[in-house]
């Protein structure tokens, strides 16, 4: 093993310097702060990205932070790199942030993304209509998707609410018989999924991809009206003329972000950041291994940096 994690997922610091290049080609031995949050394909992102930084000698930190909040860091530098910004939730963060001038989005991940409501395929036969997103608008099929503790209305299983995503705002919106119900963490979301599927009990729960979920189970993503910034910034927009998110989740890249100061105080770190990527096949792979073979996030981190040696020698040679 070349890469060894220590304290990954508890926000330790981590400083190691690597033989591929000379302490004194290191422009600051300052450790380069990268954002943690709770589901377990960004902790892997993380420290891959991590992991290839140490490679090229930088040290690297590690720090626990709210997906959403941690631009308050970034703008001041007290964190300097986020791995994950979504389109699909953080874009209107990310871009506020970006129009500071003190955060770069420093490019895509290579990673696509979509977040929206799951529901599995057979849920379909108890609820004619789907995946049209008026379906749900039916006593019938809130009755289908509801339990005990929400009947008449449907059950949603939202993502934990760091997320964001406005679920809630789109339930009002579009009028729909359901009610929103959070889930505490990332795993607790898939358990949700995992007892229903096996008892083929009702279950209409947030799903991402990247992610093994959609290849483990059949379903189907909700289609509701497609998203325009519109939809989320007037009102007038779209089916509710009184409501904004009256629209799906945007899709779209997974964007690399860090503080404006990177370029300047490490200039090769900031290469090595922008030369960056991951595509979903691998990262669905290796939540996969995690989640459901139960590797270490280390393990799974040393593995890709085996198996893709020459790929982040390129990066930092570049």
């Amino acid at each position: 093993m070349r890469h060894i994690l220590k304290g990954a997922l508890t926000g330790v610091v981590m400083s190691a310097f690597a033989s591929t290049v000379s302490f004194a080609e290191v422009e600051s031995q300052d450790p380069i702060k990268i954002t943690l949050h709770d589901w377990s394909g960004q902790l892997i992102n993380a420290h891959i990205m991590g992991a290839v930084l140490e490679e090229a000698g930088y040290n690297v930190d590690y720090v626990q932070a709210d997906y959403i909040a941690q631009f308050a860091g970034l703008k001041t530098g007290d964190l300097d790199l986020a791995v994950e910004i979504w389109a699909t939730t953080g874009q209107e963060a990310l871009n506020e942030a970006v129009a500071t001038g003190k955060v770069e989005n420093l490019g895509e991940s290579g990673m696509q993304a979509i977040e929206e409501w799951w529901y599995p395929l057979y849920m379909k036969e108890r609820c004619p209509g789907l995946p049209n997103w008026e379906a749900l608008k039916s006593d019938e099929c809130a009755a289908a998707f509801s339990t005990p503790e929400t009947a008449p209305k449907g059950r949603y299983v939202s993502g934990p609410v760091t997320w964001g995503g406005f679920d809630e705002e789109r339930v009002e919106a579009l009028e729909l018989p359901f009610e929103v119900v959070h889930a505490g963490t990332d795993a607790a979301l898939f358990a949700e999924l995992e007892s229903a599927y096996q008892r083929k009990a009702p279950i209409m729960l947030w799903i991402y991809t990247p992610h093994w979920a959609p290849a483990k189970y059949e379903g189907e993503f909700v289609e509701f009206p497609a998203y325009t910034p519109e939809c989320y910034s007037d009102p007038a927009w779209g089916v509710n003329p009184d409501k904004a998110y009256d629209c799906g989740k945007p899709r779209g890249p997974i964007w690399k972000a860090g503080w404006a100061g990177i370029k300047d105080k490490w200039p090769g770190a900031y290469k090595i950041i922008k030369a960056y990527t991951l595509n979903n096949d691998e990262m669905s792979a290796m939540v996969g291994d995690v989640d459901l073979q139960g590797k270490s996030v280390d393990d799974v981190v040393n593995a890709w940096m085996d198996a893709n040696e020459s790929r982040w020698q390129g990066w930092i040679a570049q």
